[in-house]
């Protein structure tokens, strides 16, 4: 089974960017269908981006659409969520979660999950 660990959170100003990378080890990454989900604190946990397993197919919520950009490189076996234009509402635990069938937007069709990174925006 594949294991996942997020790195790039981190304090940014209102407006700034960020790239998360989610780079993945175990078993061969092409096989995964990706996605990115955050939890805000009290919130339920909310589908931001997904991407298939050749990179063709990408899929956003409605938070992401226009601002961020979901990519995934499987010769490093990474999935990267960039983000632009970044708001104090995108504050947020982000997690990369895959799974080998097509899984959509819904967390609990992911059967494996990295830990979290913390994203803050600050004013």
């Amino acid at each position: 089974q594949v294991q996942l660990v997020e790195s790039g959170g981190g304090l940014v100003q209102a407006g700034g960017s960020l790239r998360l990378a989610c780079a993945a080890s175990g078993d061969t990454f092409s096989r995964y269908f990706m996605g990115w989900f955050r939890q805000r604190p009290g919130k339920e946990r909310e589908f931001v981006a997904a991407v298939s397993w050749k990179g063709v197919s990408t899929y956003y919520g409605d938070s992401a659409k226009g601002r961020f950009t979901v990519s995934r490189d499987n010769g490093k076996n990474t999935v990267y969520l960039q983000m632009n234009s970044l708001k104090q509402e995108d504050t947020a635990v982000y997690y990369c979660a895959g799974d080998k069938v097509y899984s959509g937007t819904s967390y609990s069709m992911y059967d494996y999950w990295g830990q979290g990174t913390q994203v803050t925006v600050s004013s």
